[in-house]
């Protein structure tokens, strides 16, 4: 019986090992990518560091309480059971002269500033997992696709986890994609799936590009991990600031809440947009993922003039209900008189319009 056991573990690792070889893994930074990422100074120790002491599970909670939890207690309604209302706009038929921002759920959004054209964090398989069908998107919150993408000047990537950084919508969109920005370390990914290394630029903490139509692109720190495989920490994980002659953007990954923002917003605010991370939060990895009331204070330190909570609606990748992050922000935005962006999933925001509104519309869904 023993033999067998062991045999039946042996086996499983070892489709395991084979299955993290698919190229959707992507690739660890080696050679001349791997030396430059050894000289960055939020490198140690092996792996790139967060700014102060982050744990992966805050003190008095552990990972098996967590899986008991999701298992064997009662959670709130973490998927819902009607559709998330959308907007289909055409992308393709935008205005050059528009400078808006479109949103696809979770952190996936479509920028166009002074006729340029960005992406970020794309994922259009319908899925937030390596394991097919493990992690699906709602109902009637994947109603885009590679296809609808008009071409992309930049593609922006803020750190490599599979709900950031999609295999199958990356593969999708390689003709469309001009340029790619993101951390160290991403760009073996890309070109293990077939980039040009002309396209891919890495970036570093507190680093400067100066984009075509005098934009510019800062990179910044966050607070958070990486790693696609059994690896962690072997990318770097940034958020960016993107300039125009009339616009400032703070364009967050996921974070946790740190001293970073304030940082940040003494030397480039005030912003007139913040791109926060609000929801797939738990008081137990409190460290990596923001609080609600967290992601209101941040962007207070941040000096933004208006807040857009994101990496919600889409995926349940936390324990909390689905509509509790914008339902919760909401109520706590009573203290702090932010004008929240909270677009349907589609629907275009006009980043030049400050009196734009929009509709609590996840009160409607079932």
């Amino acid at each position: 019986m023993i033999m067998i056991i062991l045999f039946i573990i042996l086996l499983i690792w070892i489709i395991i090992l084979l299955y993290t070889r698919l190229p959707k893994f992507g690739k660890a930074p080696n050679g001349e990518r791997l030396k430059r990422i050894t000289l960055s100074r939020n490198y140690a120790d092996g792996k790139f560091q967060n700014t102060h002491y982050t744990p992966t599970l805050t003190k008095g909670y552990s990972m098996m309480g967590l899986l008991y939890k999701q298992f064997f207690k009662a959670l709130p309604r973490r998927k819902p059971t009607g559709l998330i209302p959308s907007v289909k706009t055409d992308l393709k038929a935008l205005s050059t002269k528009s400078d808006v921002l479109v949103w696809f759920g979770h952190s996936s959004y479509f920028l166009q500033l002074e006729g340029i054209r960005f992406l970020v964090d794309p994922v259009f398989s319908g899925n937030a997992s390596p394991i097919p069908g493990t992690n699906l998107a709602f109902k009637g919150s994947d109603i885009y696709t590679p296809n609808d993408m008009p071409e992309i000047d930049y593609l922006l990537i803020t750190h490599d986890h599979y709900d950031h950084l999609d295999y199958e919508t990356i593969i999708a969109l390689k003709s469309k994609v001009k340029h790619i920005v993101c951390g160290l370390g991403v760009g073996g990914h890309f070109e293990r799936w077939g980039f040009d290394t002309e396209k891919i630029i890495e970036q570093d903490w507190d680093e400067t590009l100066a984009l075509a139509n005098n934009l510019t692109l800062h990179t910044t720190p966050a607070r958070h991990f990486s790693g696609r495989g059994f690896n962690r920490n072997n990318t770097l994980w940034l958020s960016y600031i993107l300039q125009t002659p009339k616009l400032n953007l703070y364009l967050g990954g996921d974070s946790g809440y740190d001293t970073h923002f304030a940082e940040i917003g003494e030397k480039f605010g005030p912003f007139d947009l913040a791109v926060l991370d609000n929801g797939q939060y738990n008081v137990a990895w409190q460290a990596i993922h923001m609080l609600p009331n967290e992601v209101l204070q941040a962007a207070r330190d941040l000096k933004a003039k208006r807040l857009f909570p994101a990496h919600s609606s889409k995926f349940a990748l936390a324990q909390h209900a689905w509509d509790e992050p914008l339902k919760t922000i909401t109520e706590l935005n009573k203290t702090y008189h932010l004008p929240l962006i909270t677009p349907k999933i589609g629907e275009m925001v006009d980043l030049n319009n400050t009196n734009q509104t929009f509709t609590t519309w996840w009160e409607e869904v079932e």
